[in-house]
């Protein structure tokens, strides 16, 4: 297995610093799996410097990066030799370029085969819309990354995991509004479709299960409350059955996400992007990962943004980059083996639950659920 491609970030913001931390965590009893940076060497060795980190830096190309890994944190230069001076917590559209070059180069190094997987740290969109950045996101322009200039690309789906819960939001950063127009029975069928196959896939769950919020108050309540759950989300799902999905829905939001109820699905699809992040972040804000389904390579993320508020104070917690590290290298294993080149090597499946019980029956997200 190669190593991970590290993207840069915007650099005045905690990326950088966390890429310090973790690698200092890179021993014990769960260590890290190999990573490199695609950076500035010297700009990263004078952040380490100025937060009084003790972390050598060593300048590599991705074929050494494992090598050096255990004594050095291994920085693959920007492939422009471009330099970048930033000031912590100071976002600057002067170093947009060196932010786009650097995903666009790790996203380079997994279609060469040089790394296993893409591991991105946070962006600031309004530092790149200001110099001609033309696409909606970060994970948009990973989408348009992955297939030759002028093709179409796939389509991205967010899912946000932990050992606790996983959450896919069916729509994204739009007004509340908005969503009505937007959640059409096919929008629900494709992002339900490339989470299964991602499951099963890159997760090794042969069987995933699915569920899916309603979008109203106890998902419409059969029309008396709205009518997209009955006839927009419910149709979606028999389709999705009848293609052979285990989906379940639409189940009132409020129940669906405490603990006897979690143990009953594998991924919650959520109509709304506040329905999917807020019980996440709440049970596992400090170790959420960002997993980008869809794309035909690995790519995972911190769940946080750039944190200028705290950048450069060496107070912030690297916890959720350590977590987007190990669970790149694990899928990207699985969909090694599942492309053949690792021998005997099996798929390891895991789950939201890493190894808890799991409800063996059918389970009712009704108001006696609740807790």
């Amino acid at each position: 297995m190669p190593p991970l491609a590290l993207t840069l970030g915007d650099p005045a913001g905690i990326g950088p610093e966390l890429a310090l931390s973790a690698w200092l965590g890179r021993g014990g009893t769960e260590p890290l799996p190999p990573f490199f940076l695609v950076a500035d060497p010297d700009f990263v060795e004078r952040l380490a410097h100025r937060l009084g980190r003790p972390v050598p830096v060593a300048e590599v190309d991705p074929e050494t990066a494992a090598e050096v890994f255990p004594r050095a944190l291994p920085v693959v230069s920007l492939p422009s030799g471009a330099r970048v001076a930033a000031e912590p917590g100071v976002p600057d559209s002067v170093n947009a370029g060196a932010t786009i070059e650097s995903i666009t180069a790790a996203v380079a190094f997994v279609k060469a085969g040089r790394a296993s997987a893409v591991v991105t740290n946070p962006i600031a969109k309004f530092v790149l819309t200001r110099t001609g950045f033309a696409h909606p996101g970060h994970t948009e322009f990973l989408a348009a990354l992955s297939v030759p200039p002028g093709q179409t690309p796939p389509r991205p789906v967010m899912m946000i995991w932990s050992p606790e819960l996983s959450v896919v939001p069916v729509t994204i950063h739009v007004p509340l509004k908005d969503v009505p127009a937007l959640l059409t029975q096919d929008l629900v069928e494709e992002t339900a479709l490339i989470v299964a196959r991602d499951l099963r896939d890159r997760f090794g769950l042969p069987e995933p299960r699915l569920v899916l919020a309603g979008l109203n108050p106890h998902a419409g309540e059969a029309g008396t409350i709205g009518h997209e759950d009955r006839d927009v989300l419910a149709p979606a799902v028999a389709r999705l059955r009848a293609q052979g999905i285990d989906i379940r829905g639409p189940l009132p939001a409020d129940t669906l996400f405490h603990a006897r109820a979690r143990t009953a699905y594998d991924v919650a699809l959520a109509p709304t992007h506040d329905q999917a992040l807020i019980p996440i972040k709440t049970i596992a804000f400090d170790d959420g990962v960002n997993v980008t389904l869809g794309l035909p390579f690995v790519r995972t993320s911190p769940d946080h943004g750039t944190a200028f508020d705290i950048a450069g104070q060496g107070i912030a917690r690297p916890d959720s980059l350590v977590a987007a590290l190990r669970l790149a290298d694990r899928l990207a294993a699985n969909a090694a083996v599942r492309r053949g080149p690792l021998g005997g090597a099996e798929i390891i499946p895991f789950s939201v639950y890493a190894g808890r019980p799991r409800s063996p029956g059918a389970h009712h997200f009704d108001a006696e659920d609740e807790l």
